[in-house]
């Protein structure tokens, strides 16, 4: 294969944007980096972050004590579905943190629950001392006539 026997391809239309060829190539010159400085060298690279002189974003950020995450000011919440406590045996009339956490549903007593509706209703049961639940789930409860506390 040689320089003149190459072929463009078919499905190109625009015109070959070829830099570092001259002047007459419509990108001489500086071939569009400007006049002179780091930028226009060949193998530069700069630090994302960095701001020419300027401090940075990252210095200039808070770092005074009693700065908080966010992620700590959050409550944690752990959901439990209620075609899982419908299948539990184990599980007979009331539906506490405590049960919750001794049959290994819950990690910690500290979190807070959120009861998700997921399945038809089978089971009579009461809920005590958990704190969230979905909409679904809170008219299925009441629709079927059970109480929460």
């Amino acid at each position: 294969m040689k320089l003149h026997s190459l072929v463009r391809s078919k499905g190109l239309t625009d015109k070959l944007n070829r830099r570092w060829r001259g002047n007459a190539s419509g990108r001489g010159n500086f071939s569009g980096r400007g006049c002179n400085g780091q930028k226009s060298r060949s193998g530069h690279s700069m630090k994302p972050f960095f701001e020419w002189g300027q401090t940075s974003v990252v210095m200039r950020m808070p770092k005074h004590r009693g700065f908080k995450r966010y992620y700590k000011l959050l409550t944690p919440v752990q959901a439990v579905n209620l075609d899982v406590i419908q299948k539990d045996e184990k599980i007979t009339e009331v539906v506490s943190k405590e049960v919750l956490l001794q049959l290994g549903y819950i990690r910690s007593a500290d979190v807070a629950v959120k009861i998700l509706w997921t399945w038809d209703l089978q089971k009579a049961l009461s809920f005590e001392g958990i704190e969230h639940f979905s909409a679904t789930a809170k008219a299925k409860i009441e629709k079927a006539g059970w109480s929460i506390k």
